[in-house]
């Protein structure tokens, strides 16, 4: 109720763009909101988040888990689906194909290893990966997924992001101590995504495997949220190193963005 008057499902929900069909928008904006919380939520949370009514919210739910895109537990809460996976695995391989050349112009540049990876529920998966041509140089498995906390592009990405759905996301992370520098406090954390914002770039001093430094920035106005990296020993990651990778990596993340638009 808004001044005695009823507020329509069209005042309250977003409104579609043109040409647009607006119970797809509605479904697409439903599976982000559940993905941005973590996979679960129930039909009440999805109507909060949303604005649109419960009898709109339980029809799109409905046809989403007749689809498979989302499944009703025991507890009555609905979770993100399988048939996403599917989705997400062939998304990711593009991405990566797209990133590929970016990549690799950032190991000519700097001489180090390069990454792209990306928020995935409360996780980051690394989705693409170029070494640098070092002897001795630093390898990232594509798939492979690690905590927000102790990593540069976690922080890059979750700078980038709302306060309250970086404090969704660090309530749900146990912040597990993998080497003596990572940063276990959630209000330390909170203390340097301020720093991030400042710099624009974040840093991991270490902070998920000893003796290796990473600088990363988040790809800009692009959704899933993606970050890249340039990433090596701690010994050739000087702070001038650093200070020379951080506006090629800002290109870099701005060149995906318009091919990735």
């Amino acid at each position: 109720m808004r001044s005695g008057v009823q507020v329509s499902e069209n005042e309250k929900a977003p409104k579609a763009r043109a040409g647009a069909v607006q119970s797809i928008e509605r479904a697409f904006a439903l599976l982000e909101t559940m993905a941005d919380a973590g996979g679960t939520m129930g039909l009440s949370q999805l109507a909060a988040a949303s604005g649109l009514p419960l009898p709109t919210i339980h029809r799109l739910v409905r046809t989403l888990v007749d689809l498979g895109y989302l499944r009703q537990e025991a507890n009555r809460q609905y979770v993100l689906g399988p048939k996403l996976i599917r989705l997400g695995e062939s998304s990711s391989r593009m991405l990566s194909t797209w990133a590929r050349p970016h990549l690799a112009r950032l190991v000519d540049e700097v001489g180090e290893s390069a990454n792209l990876a990306m928020l995935d529920g409360d996780q980051i998966v690394y989705v693409a990966h170029t070494e640098s041509r070092q002897s001795m140089r630093m390898f990232t498995e594509v798939g492979r997924r690690v905590s927000p906390h102790c990593t540069a592009v976690g922080k890059a990405i979750l700078a980038d992001m709302a306060p309250d759905q970086v404090r969704d996301i660090l309530r749900r992370t146990d912040m597990v101590p993998y080497t003596s520098t990572t940063i276990t406090s959630r209000e330390d954390y909170l203390d340097q995504l301020e720093q991030v914002r400042d710099r624009r770039y974040a840093i991991d001093e270490g902070e998920q495997e000893a003796g290796v430094r990473c600088v990363a920035v988040a790809v800009p106005d692009y959704a899933p949220r993606l970050a890249m990296s340039i990433s090596g020993p701690t010994g050739r990651m000087t702070d001038e190193l650093i200070e020379r990778a951080v506006p090629l990596l800002t290109e870099a993340g701005k060149q995906l963005a318009a091919d990735l638009a």
